[in-house]
C-alpha cells in the first residue's frame, strides 16, 4: 500500500514563498516520476512540475522561473519551492507519483491561497 503525505500549504501574500513537500511510503516502493498538480475552483487539474528519478524536470510555463521542484530519492520525498506567488497560483496542490509500471498515486491535496 502506497501512502503519500503532503505538507506545506497555507495562506501567503502575493510575492511570498511556500515550499510543499510530499513523502511517499510503501514496501519496496520506488517512484520513477514525482510531481505536483493543482486544481483551482472550476478548472481542470493541471501539471505544475514533475521530476524523474534521474533528475529530469518539467514545469508548467506559467511557473517557470518561480518554482523549483526537487526530490530526495533516499527519502522518496519531493519538494516544490514556490516563489513570487501570485493570486492565480491559488489552488489545491496534489502530489502525484508514478512507479515503473506507470501506476499513479495521488496525495490528499494541500490548499495554497495567495491573497492580501
Amino acid at each position: 500500500q502506497v501512502q503519500l503525505v503532503e505538507s506545506g500549504g497555507g495562506l501567503v501574500q502575493p510575492g511570498g514563498s511556500l515550499t510543499l513537500s510530499c513523502a511517499a511510503s510503501g514496501s519496496n516502493f520506488r517512484p520513477i516520476v514525482m510531481g505536483w498538480y493543482r486544481q483551482a475552483p472550476g478548472k481542470e487539474r493541471e501539471l505544475v512540475a514533475a521530476i524523474t528519478s534521474g533528475g529530469i524536470v518539467t514545469y508548467k510555463d506559467a511557473v517557470k522561473g518561480r518554482c523549483t521542484i526537487s526530490r530526495d530519492n533516499a527519502k522518496n520525498t519531493v519538494y516544490l519551492q514556490m516563489n513570487s506567488l501570485k493570486p492565480e497560483d491559488t489552488a489545491v496542490y496534489y502530489c502525484n507519483v508514478r512507479d515503473a509500471f506507470q501506476v499513479a498515486y495521488w496525495g490528499q491535496g494541500t490548499q495554497v491561497t495567495v491573497s492580501s
